[in-house]
């Protein structure tokens, strides 16, 4: 018997939905287990293979918590701003809000197609102002305890997208996006001052963390070195 998975799966898809299978409560009685997974930008592609391997792997976490009787928050979002949209709605002379929409559009389209267990019903989007102003509200905390600043610095700058890019995203001298050629490029960049906050977060996170590169957490995600060899 043919298996007509694109029906069969729908269809229970729907059910889950309508049923709030899925959607976080408010009930002070269970234990509580939220779980994120990094937002994605919403390209035009759509989703690549690395998007599901990370989400499978926390979605099935989610499931034996539900299972265990917590309440869990599993939610989904787009980290929509970026300088490609805007590229790409200038070239072909569209609102790059109705590009972002129409790639948001897709991708929880392809999420949902996936099965996973995410509340759809607390997604978030970082286009959204009612979002966004909390954004803006934090970095001028931030900027207020000077803890954000400007700074001269060298970046990777596309010159085929017209933006800076991380190190991971330069491959072979070139973007791993468009393929144009990358150079460095001194650039006025706001920075976050976290290296303050380095000390502490190791202190209290790492105090009770087990893990063969803990040590190399410390210096690439707080940028923390302490002391000196000399040979």
């Amino acid at each position: 018997m043919k298996y007509d998975f694109a029906a069969i799966e729908k269809k229970w898809q729907d059910k889950w939905e309508e049923c709030g299978c899925f959607h976080a409560e408010i009930d002070h009685s269970k234990p509580k287990f939220y779980a994120l997974v990094e937002f994605p930008y919403p390209s035009g592609a759509g989703l690549h293979v690395g998007h599901p391997r990370s989400y499978t792997a926390l979605d099935i976490v989610c499931r034996k918590r539900r299972m265990q009787g917590y309440n869990v928050l599993y939610p989904m979002g787009w980290d929509a701003f970026g300088l490609p949209t805007e590229n790409f709605a200038i070239k072909n002379h569209i609102h790059p809000a109705i590009v972002t929409k129409k790639n948001v559009d897709r991708f929880r389209s392809q999420l949902k197609a996936l099965g996973l267990s995410f509340d759809w019903k607390r997604e978030v989007n970082t286009t959204d102002p009612s979002y966004y102003k909390w954004t803006q509200w934090i970095f001028l905390q931030l900027f207020k305890q000077g803890l954000a600043y400007k700074k001269e610095m060298s970046v990777n700058w596309c010159t085929g997208c017209k933006c800076v890019l991380a190190n991971e995203e330069v491959v072979g001298g070139v973007c791993e996006r468009c393929g144009s050629e990358v150079v460095h490029k001194v650039k006025s960049q706001w920075m976050l001052a976290i290296t303050k906050y380095a000390q502490r977060l190791i202190d209290e996170y790492h105090q009770d963390l087990h893990h063969p590169l803990r040590h190399t957490f410390r210096r690439y995600l707080y940028g923390y070195f302490a002391g000196a060899s000399a040979h």
